[in-house]
């Protein structure tokens, strides 16, 4: 774009360490912030921190604003390094442009602009005013902490992230098909982690008939709103005795069925689940994302995980990889995959790789990230 500086500053790697610091600032918002995206900013004066912030809680002040308050005089003349565009319009806080010029910052460092029509355009107004902009420190990074919030701004569906553990064998069950824990605690730790973040967590039936699972977030700080549970049961099998269906009257619960079976659909929703009618998943996504759902966290198990494959709507795939091994007979994650499939998972590439305890937690990209241009 005219007047933005792609790579201005003498030295990229001290403005790319500033911004790590910002995204890590940012990240301190997790699970809190949603529809709004996580956002850390910086002020710096030579090669001082002199104030740092990030938005804290949906309708609360934005990180600039934050670190802004935390610099005071010290922000005049400084540089700003904050994870997203300052936006420039009046919403439920004012503009953060207003508050940049106003306090003297002389430049601005962002790795990339805000997709929203209404809140976009803080960087022209920063430059009219006199203040110098680079984009693109760290833009990959920048993007994925915001997957789902770039995301919404151009599709009708969630972004979707499916999480899978693996045996050795890459395998998710044992022949007999009982349940047992693959991962260790640090691994389910994490998942609970990636929970907070999610609009709603989805399984399908195979996963309530054998695991019964609740579908909530516990052993970290609790999101400020509860994701919504979502079992896609196409002939509304689900037992009226699961978790999912006897507290859905404390946490939201869809399922989400091919077609409605009066008496099956009239005891669900007498039990408060939302049943949802749709012709395939990505009908269902479709729906979901009507409903409010921006980030949809996908656990299983093959039927379901085939499903989305085959249709091509995960975007991330994270898989944890333990050392446990299940035998001859074990359920194979992607036997419901096609060949396909298989081949594209394979050569997708990897955008983090961490260890929790003895498992390894890989995250593959098998769509990319849409984001409007800088």
């Amino acid at each position: 774009m005219s007047g933005v500086n792609q790579l201005e500053g003498p030295d990229r790697e001290r403005d790319t360490a500033f911004m790590r610091r910002a995204l890590a600032l940012a990240r301190e918002g997790w699970g809190q912030t949603a529809p709004n995206p996580l956002v850390g900013a910086v002020v710096v004066r030579g090669d001082r921190i002199v104030g740092e912030g990030f938005h804290a809680r949906y309708g609360e002040a934005h990180a600039e604003v934050n670190a802004l308050r935390a610099a005071g005089g010290a922000a005049n003349g400084a540089t700003l390094y904050v994870t997203l565009e300052p936006c420039a319009h009046q919403g439920k806080t004012p503009p953060c442009t207003d508050a940049v010029i106003a306090a003297g910052v002389s430049r601005v460092v962002i790795p990339v602009r805000d997709p929203s029509s209404i809140a976009r355009g803080g960087l022209e107004r920063l430059r009219t005013a006199g203040v110098r902009v680079t984009v693109g420190i760290e833009r990959e990074t920048a993007l994925e902490l915001n997957a789902a919030f770039f995301n919404a701004h151009v599709s009708d569906k969630p972004w979707v992230t499916m999480k899978l553990a693996l045996s050795a064998e890459g395998a998710i069950a044992g022949a007999d098909r009982h349940p047992r824990w693959l991962s260790g605690l640090e691994s389910r730790r994490e998942v609970h982690r990636m929970r907070a973040a999610a609009d709603a967590i989805a399984v399908g039936l195979g996963t309530v008939i054998a695991d019964d699972p609740a579908l909530t977030v516990r052993d970290v700080p609790a999101p400020r709103v509860a994701p919504t549970r979502v079992v896609f049961d196409s002939r509304l099998r689900i037992p009226r005795a699961a978790a999912v269906v006897r507290t859905a009257r404390e946490t939201p619960t869809i399922v989400v069925a091919r077609q409605a079976d009066e008496p099956g659909a009239a005891l669900l929703r007498d039990a408060g689940v939302n049943v949802l009618i749709a012709s395939s998943a990505g009908d269902a996504l479709r729906q979901l994302y009507q409903r409010g759902v921006r980030a949809l966290l996908v656990e299983g198990g093959a039927s379901l995980a085939g499903s989305l494959l085959n249709d091509h709507l995960v975007d991330r795939l994270v898989i944890f990889q333990t050392p446990v091994r299940l035998g001859d007979g074990a359920l194979p994650a992607f036997g419901c995959a096609s060949a396909e499939v298989r081949r594209e998972i394979a050569g997708a590439p990897i955008v983090e790789r961490r260890v929790f305890g003895n498992d390894v937690m890989t995250t593959a990209a098998l769509h990319p990230i849409p984001c409007s241009p800088d």
